[in-house]
Order: C-alpha cells, then sequence, then structure tokens
C-alpha cells in the first residue's frame, strides 16, 4: 500500500549553507538530526534534506519548507522561541562560524518530481545512506527570466531523457524576509537544480550524456552561458541519515 502521509515540495523553501568551525560538523549533525527535526515539523515546517558538504569538511548544507510565507514566520517564531532551541540552541550556534547564506526559494512546478514522506524519516540515529545527492546555483541577473526558462524548457527535458529526473528545480522566491532574526540573501535571482544518484560514478555519467546530447551542447549551455551572472555552484552533497532527501 502506498503511503498515505506523501508530500509534495512546500511553496517557500529555505536552501541554508553554514560555515562551522573546524572539525565541529559531525557534532552539529549529530545535535541536529536528534534534537531539532520533529520539534521544526511540530511547528508547521518540515525538514527536507541535511547534507555533508563533500567539498568542505566545515560545511552543513539543509532544506527545510513552509506552505506560506505566513506560515515560515509562525514556525519560526515558534520554534526560535520555544524550548527545544532554548536548551539546545546556543550549542548549535557554538558550532557555526556563520549561518547568512541563505537563499529563499520556491518550487517550480514543472521540474519537482519529489514527493517527501515525514512518516517515513528514519528515527533515532541510523548509518548515513550511500546514496550522491548535486545541487546547482545558477545566478542570472535581476529580473530575467530567459536563464530559468532556458533550465525549465530546454535543461530539464534533456536531463529527464539522460538519466534520473531531477528531485526539484528551485527559483528565487522575492517575497520580503518577515523572519528578520534570520537573514536571507536579498536581491538575488537564481535556479537551483537538486538530482540524486545511487552513487558519484552515476551522477558523473549523467553529466557526460547531458553534455554529449546534441541540444545541450549546440543550444541551451551556451545560452545559459550568456545569461547567467557567474559561473554556476556546483554542491557534491552527502546526506545524513534522516535526511528525507536522499
Amino acid at each position: 500500500m502506498p503511503p498515505t502521509d506523501l508530500v509534495h515540495l512546500p511553496a517557500v523553501i529555505e536552501l541554508r549553507q553554514y560555515t562551522l568551525r573546524p572539525g565541529r560538523r559531525d557534532e552539529l549533525i549529530e545535535l541536529f538530526d536528534r534534537e531539532f527535526v520533529e520539534p521544526q515539523e511540530e511547528a508547521g515546517m518540515i525538514v527536507l534534506g541535511q547534507f555533508r558538504d563533500l567539498d568542505d569538511p566545515d560545511r552543513f548544507v539543509w532544506l527545510r519548507g513552509f506552505r506560506d510565507m505566513a506560515t515560515r514566520h509562525r514556525g519560526l517564531t515558534d520554534f526560535y522561541d520555544g524550548p527545544v532551541w532554548a536548551r539546545y540552541g546556543p550549542a548549535a550556534n557554538d558550532t557555526m562560524a556563520d549561518s547568512d547564506d541563505v537563499l529563499l526559494l520556491r518550487p517550480e512546478p514543472a521540474g519537482s518530481g519529489l514527493a517527501v514522506s515525514p512518516g517515513r524519516r528514519p528515527p533515532g540515529r541510523v548509518p548515513a545512506p550511500s546514496r550522491f545527492v548535486a545541487a546547482t546555483v545558477w545566478s542570472f541577473p535581476p529580473g530575467r527570466h530567459d536563464g530559468i526558462a532556458l533550465i525549465r524548457d530546454g535543461l530539464l527535458p534533456v536531463l529527464r531523457e539522460t538519466g534520473p529526473a531531477p528531485l526539484a528545480l528551485l527559483t528565487s522566491e522575492h517575497a520580503h524576509n518577515t523572519f528578520a532574526r534570520l537573514p536571507v540573501r536579498s536581491g538575488e535571482n537564481v535556479a537551483v537544480l537538486i538530482t540524486s544518484y545511487p552513487d558519484e560514478s552515476a551522477h558523473r555519467r549523467h553529466v557526460t550524456g547531458l553534455r554529449a546530447h546534441p541540444r545541450t551542447r549546440a543550444e541551451i549551455l551556451p545560452a545559459l552561458e550568456r545569461e547567467q551572472t557567474a559561473a554556476p555552484r556546483k554542491l557534491r552533497l552527502a546526506p545524513t541519515g534522516r535526511s528525507l532527501m536522499s
């Protein structure tokens, strides 16, 4: 029987990238997965994914979602003013050198194939899965939508043709940040594409096939290079044991 608690990606998503004090990442992950997942979800959020950055041993990446901006404000207020954060927040903050690299995003319907099931999240301490998650962040000039359209209408179909369908395509949410205690990067115009694979070699094969595809090579990638304001940022991520996205 299929699970009854499947929900698709929420309407508002934070992509949070934390730079930690040297050697403290496993300490934060253990604390986060033990103490912070269920209390956030009880406050009306959903913790979508927690990851080790494979290119930086002091980098922790995670995503959480909200039904809408009003729910975000209520949920963050309840959690950060609540007893769990009062008890464990100081220990979490002590591991962090910087926690302000945050993108406020929303899912593009054409690219959001992920349905998560909070009821199936592993309880307690569990080994991290061996899967590999890739996230690519493109930056475009403010107010311009051509680059995002290229990814949505050009790159996504080729990705599905040459390998596993992406978990999600996320783009900038331009609503005002109503919870000022947690800064977000303002003025951004980004697209974030998240894909998942059994291992990194499967990802490399998919990328090779994508780049060799005639339309990608001749049209899509050159057009994206013309639109972007900087080279895309590529995140190589390993999910933690309690991550829904894996």
